[in-house]
């Protein structure tokens, strides 16, 4: 496993999962969503490092903000997780 891209329905939205991951102390960055997990181009995503998933996915429920999508980066390529 190398990351996990938490995918947002916009650039906003990106930017408030990040900044509340942060504030909890979680490094994380944005870029666009890639080709591979969206056809369509128009989203973004917050990378966060395999070690973070679990407290994220809290953080982030606390602060009732949920990516649409999580996908896994490994050696293969993107594969979906189960939300």
């Amino acid at each position: 496993m190398e990351y996990y891209l938490l995918i947002a329905r916009s650039i906003t939205y990106a930017q408030r999962m990040q900044r509340a991951l942060r504030q909890a102390g979680i490094p994380s960055g944005i870029l666009r969503a890639p080709a591979q997990v969206n056809p369509k181009g128009c989203s973004h995503a917050v990378r966060i490092g395999p070690e973070d998933l679990t407290r994220a996915q809290n953080v982030l429920s606390a602060a009732k903000l949920q990516p649409n999508h999580i996908y896994a980066k490994t050696q293969q390529g993107y594969e979906e997780v189960a939300p």
